[in-house]
C-alpha cells in the first residue's frame, strides 16, 4: 500500500534551456494533432456518411470518445510504471494507426473501429502533455505553460472544421485522415530527440506487479456501458428503454463501485482516493466536467446552425466558427499568466463561467435570420469563458494535493474531461432530436428513417427545398437550437454554482523529484507546500 511520507521532499526545477523549450514544442505539437482531428470531422460528417451508405452518425463521435476516455487511468499508470516517453510515443504510433485505418474505411462499422483506435491513442496523447508538464513545471508557474497547450489546441480545433470542410467539399474526405500521419510522424521525430525524462528504476515483474488490473478493468467496463446507452438514447431507443436505462445504470453503479474499490481494495490504486479528499479538488473536477459538457456540444453542434440555418457548406460553417475558436487560445493564455503572476485562480474562473453563462443565454437569442455579426460576438463571449475554465480548472485540483499525486491525479482530470464530451454530444444530440422531431413539418419528416440522427440526415437536402418548406425546415432548426444553448447556459450556471465552494490555497513551487528531466540534479527544496508518496 502506498503510504503518505510527508518528510520526503521536492526537487527544483532545471534551468529551462533549448531542450526544454524542445520538449514543450513536442507536447505542443502533440497537442495540435489531437485538436484537429476532434474539430474536423464534424463539418465533414454528412458528406462521409454519404460516401460510405451509413447512418451510424453518431458512434463515430462515440467511438472517438470512449477510446480516448476508457484507458487514460490506465495510461496514467503505465507512465508510472514504465516513464512517460515510451507511453506517449506509443500513443502516437496508435493514432496514427487508427488514422490509417479511418482513411482506407469502406463501410461504417470500419470506420467506427477506425476512430475508436484514433481515440486510444488520442486520450493517452492528452492525459500524458499534462503529466509531463507537471514533471517539468511547477505548479505555480505552470499557468502560462498551459496557455501555450491551449494555444497549440486553438490553433488545431480552430483549423479543424475549415480544413475537414474543404476536403469534404472536394471529395476528399480521407485525406482528413491521412494528413494526421506527417504530424504524427513530426511529434514522434520530436519526442524521440529531445524528451529525455527520468524512468522508474526496478524490474519489469515489479512494475507490472503494480498495475492496478482490476480496478482498470472495472472503469473501461463501466464506461463503455455509459457510452452506449448515450449513443443509443433519444435516437435508435428513447431514454425510457431498457436498452438504454440498464446500460446507463449498470455503467454509473460501476463507475461508483471503481470509487468505492480504490478507496477501500485495491494496493496500488490508479485513482488514490486522496486526490478527491477536499471541497476544493472535487470542486475542481465538477468544473471540468462542466466545461467539456459546454466544449463538446458547442464543438459538435454549432456548425449546425450555420449549415442548417445559414445554408453555409462544410468549410463556410468551420470558418463561421472562428469566433468560438479563436477566443479560447488567448484567453487561455491570459488566464494562465494571471494565474502565474497572482496565485489566484478563483476569481479568473468566476468571470469565466459568467461570461460563459451570458454569451450561451444571448447564443439562444439567435433565429435564422439573425446577422452572422451577431452569432461571431456571442461566440466570442463563451469562448473567452471556456479558455478561461480550461486553462485554470486543474489548478484547483492540484493545490490541495502533495506533487508526487499530481500524475494519477491530472490522468484522472483528464479522464473526467474527455467523459464530460461523450456528455456533450449526446446531450445536445438528444435535444436536436427530441426537438426537431417535434418541429420539422411530418410530411417531410416522414422522408427520413428512424433510429438516425436527423439533423445530420436533413442539412444535405436544405439548399435543394422548395419554399416555403425550406424556410419552416431553416425554422425548425433555429428553435431548436435555441433550446440547447438554454440547456448550455444551466450547464455553465452549475459550473459557477460549483466554483463557490473553492478554497484559496497556495500554489506549488516545486516539482517531484522522481521524475523531470534525466539531466536534472539531485538538489532538493525542504518545505514547500508539497508531500510525496513513498513505496
Amino acid at each position: 500500500m502506498l503510504a503518505l511520507n510527508k518528510n520526503a521532499p521536492d526537487s527544483e526545477e532545471m534551468p529551462r534551456n533549448w531542450r526544454f523549450w524542445c520538449i514543450i514544442l513536442s507536447l505542443a505539437i502533440c497537442m495540435l494533432l489531437t485538436a484537429i482531428e476532434f474539430t474536423a470531422v464534424g463539418t465533414a460528417l454528412p458528406v462521409i456518411v454519404q460516401s460510405l451508405n451509413g447512418d451510424e452518425f453518431v458512434w463515430v463521435g462515440s467511438a472517438y470518445t470512449l477510446g480516448s476516455t476508457a484507458l487514460i487511468p490506465f495510461c496514467g499508470g503505465l507512465a508510472q510504471i514504465f516513464g512517460r516517453r515510451i507511453v506517449i510515443l506509443a500513443a502516437v504510433g496508435l493514432f496514427c494507426l487508427g488514422s490509417v485505418l479511418c482513411g482506407v474505411a469502406t463501410s461504417m462499422n470500419f470506420l467506427i473501429g477506425g476512430r475508436t483506435v484514433q481515440g486510444l491513442g488520442a486520450g493517452a496523447i492528452t492525459a500524458l502533455i499534462q503529466i509531463i508538464i507537471a514533471d517539468l513545471v511547477p505548479l505555480k508557474e505552470r499557468g502560462s505553460f498551459n496557455g501555450i497547450m491551449a494555444l497549440a489546441w486553438g490553433i488545431g480545433g480552430g483549423s479543424g472544421p475549415v480544413i475537414g470542410g474543404s476536403l469534404a467539399e472536394r471529395g476528399q474526405w480521407r485525406w482528413l485522415f491521412y494528413l494526421n500521419l506527417p504530424i504524427g510522424g513530426l511529434a514522434i521525430t520530436v519526442v524521440t530527440l529531445f524528451l529525455r525524462l527520468k524512468v522508474p528504476n526496478e524490474p519489469l515483474h515489479e512494475k507490472w506487479r503494480r498495475m492496478d488490473w482490476i480496478g482498470n478493468l472495472i472503469i473501461v467496463l463501466s464506461t463503455t456501458s455509459v457510452v452506449i446507452a448515450l449513443t443509443w438514447a433519444g435516437i435508435q431507443f428513447p431514454w425510457s428503454s431498457a436498452k438504454v436505462l440498464v446500460p446507463l445504470i449498470l455503467g454509473l453503479l460501476g463507475l461508483a463501485g471503481f470509487v468505492l474499490y480504490e478507496a477501500l481494495v485495491s494496493e496500488h490504486p490508479i485513482v488514490p482516493i486522496s486526490i478527491l479528499g477536499s471541497r476544493t479538488a472535487f470542486s475542481g473536477y465538477a468544473q471540468n466536467f462542466f466545461n467539456g459538457v459546454v466544449i463538446a456540444a458547442l464543438s459538435y453542434w454549432l456548425p449546425v446552425y450555420f449549415q442548417a440555418c445559414k445554408s453555409a457548406g462544410p468549410t463556410a460553417a468551420g470558418v463561421d466558427g472562428f469566433g468560438l475558436s479563436y477566443t479560447i487560445s488567448p484567453s487561455s493564455m491570459l488566464a494562465g499568466i494571471i494565474v502565474q503572476k497572482t496565485g489566484r485562480y478563483r476569481q479568473p474562473m468566476w468571470v469565466g463561467w459568467t461570461l460563459m453563462i451570458v454569451g450561451s443565454a444571448l447564443l439562444a437569442t439567435l433565429d435564422e435570420n439573425s446577422s452572422r455579426s451577431m452569432c461571431y460576438g456571442f461566440q466570442a463571449l463563451i469562448g473567452v469563458g471556456m479558455g478561461i475554465i480550461y486553462v485554470t480548472a486543474y489548478f484547483p485540483v492540484l493545490a490541495p494535493i502533495p506533487v508526487s499525486q499530481s500524475a494519477p491525479a491530472l490522468a484522472f482530470f483528464t479522464f473526467i474531461r474527455n467523459f464530460a464530451l461523450i456528455w456533450g454530444v449526446t446531450i445536445g444530440g438528444t435535444v436536436l432530436q427530441n426537438q426537431l422531431t417535434t418541429r420539422l413539418p411530418p410530411t417531410f419528416l416522414a422522408e427520413f428513417p428512424g433510429g438516425t440522427q436527423i439533423a445530420f440526415e436533413v442539412i444535405p437536402s436544405i439548399r435543394d427545398l422548395p419554399q416555403p418548406l425550406k424556410d419552416e425546415v431553416r425554422h425548425a432548426f433555429a428553435i431548436s437550437l435555441q433550446v440547447l444553448w438554454n440547456v448550455l447556459a444551466g450547464i455553465s450556471g452549475l459550473g459557477l454554482l460549483f466554483s463557490l465552494v473553492m478554497e484559496h490555497l497556495p500554489l506549488h513551487t516545486s516539482v517531484d523529484s522522481h521524475w523531470g528531466r534525466d539531466d536534472a540534479p539531485n538538489t532538493q527544496k525542504v518545505g514547500s507546500h508539497s508531500e510525496s508518496i513513498a513505496p
